[in-house]
């Protein structure tokens, strides 16, 4: 990644990795450029300039998004997602998220079938059994609105890092925001009960939060697994989120 500078504005060029596979953050340069492409009218992304192919590496190249990474007051993240979930633009080739408990069982089991601690018999025992059925309201939803691609400016927010985007559920992106795992991972610490309580408040649909609230604990399980699997390949930061969705749940 490159911070390019420029007379009147700087950009940012991305160039991907091929060899990057990861269970739950997919990487695509295609997706990212898509999405960057819909929504360049929305004002919650940065501008596409270009996007092409280096050796066997794809790259994207747009604007620089003014701002710092989110760090405080939940409410007007929330509002971002639920602008982002209002719009539902067509993304070519956009890969469908996992809707319903029986999705997330089977995306959990796959990503501790890829480990091979003994916390992994642990986590076994540990998944939720109520059934949540599918849900017919689905959107284009981000797939990783962690608090590092939320930048907060004096003109507002903006969403960047568009490479494992969906059309789903949109729970995922509340759990995803709301994780203890990556609250901890890119903000230092994990939500207040307030700050989560401000949060769905501030989505203002009541019948998502709902949703989320019911399908809370299997999103919370299989991110336990998604941070096990990253504990075991190289990433001992990753322990400590493991631990804080353990207690969550």
């Amino acid at each position: 990644m490159w911070k390019v500078l420029g007379d009147d504005s700087d950009q940012v060029l991305k160039l991907y990795r091929s060899d990057l596979e990861n269970p739950l953050f997919r990487n695509d340069p295609a997706l990212e450029a898509a999405c960057l492409r819909a929504l360049a009218s929305s004002g919650v992304v940065p501008r596409l300039r270009a996007t092409g192919q280096h050796d066997n590496g794809y790259w994207v190249f747009y604007d620089h998004a003014q701002g710092t990474p989110w760090r405080s007051d939940p409410a007007p993240v929330a509002r971002l997602l639920h602008r982002l979930h209002s719009l539902n633009p067509n993304i070519e080739n956009a890969p469908t998220g996992k809707n319903g408990s029986a999705d997330l069982a089977e995306h959990g089991q796959s990503i501790l079938a890829m480990c091979t601690s003994d916390r992994r018999a642990q986590l076994e025992k540990m998944q939720p059994q109520h059934h949540i059925l599918r849900s017919d309201h689905t959107c284009l939803i981000h797939g990783d609105p962690v608090a590092g691609n939320i930048l907060v400016a004096s003109s507002g927010l903006t969403l960047i890092d568009w490479q494992c985007p969906a059309v789903g559920d949109p729970c995922e992106d509340l759990a995803l925001f709301l994780s203890p795992a990556m609250q901890y991972l890119y903000r230092g610490a994990v939500l207040t009960v307030e700050e989560q309580k401000s949060f769905l408040s501030a989505y203002d649909r009541q019948e998502t939060v709902n949703r989320y609230r019911s399908l809370r604990r299997w999103y919370g399980w299989r991110m336990a697994a998604y941070c096990l699997w990253r504990a075991e390949h190289g990433a001992p930061d990753y322990e400590q989120g493991l631990e804080l969705e353990l207690a969550a749940l």
